[in-house]
């Protein structure tokens, strides 16, 4: 599979680290007062979804940098991939 990094070009994926869903990026407040409940959600309760899917990807073997694809995970085409600080200061991570 190749992954096209935004600064860097077609990168072959065995280049990254996959980290899971790009809804990481959205952390709980630690000082809510549901906070217990959020974090716990947000550790352990995973989507697996059939179909198009954000993913968060690490340049573990290249500029080490993180990035946000959007994949389909029955075909594994990827339709775009964006620079996760991008994506978390555009506050797009929950589309």
């Amino acid at each position: 599979m190749i992954i096209p990094h935004p600064i860097l070009g077609p990168r072959d994926a065995q280049e990254f680290v996959y980290l899971g869903d790009a809804s990481l990026l959205d952390r709980p407040d630690w000082q809510a007062e549901d906070a217990s409940l959020a974090f716990h959600d947000y550790q352990y309760q995973r989507n697996n979804p059939a179909g198009v899917h954000r993913e968060l990807w690490f340049h573990e073997q290249g500029d080490r940098s993180w990035l946000v694809v959007t994949r389909d995970t029955t075909t594994h085409e990827i339709l775009k991939a964006e620079l996760a600080r991008d994506v978390a200061l555009a506050g797009e991570t929950a589309k």
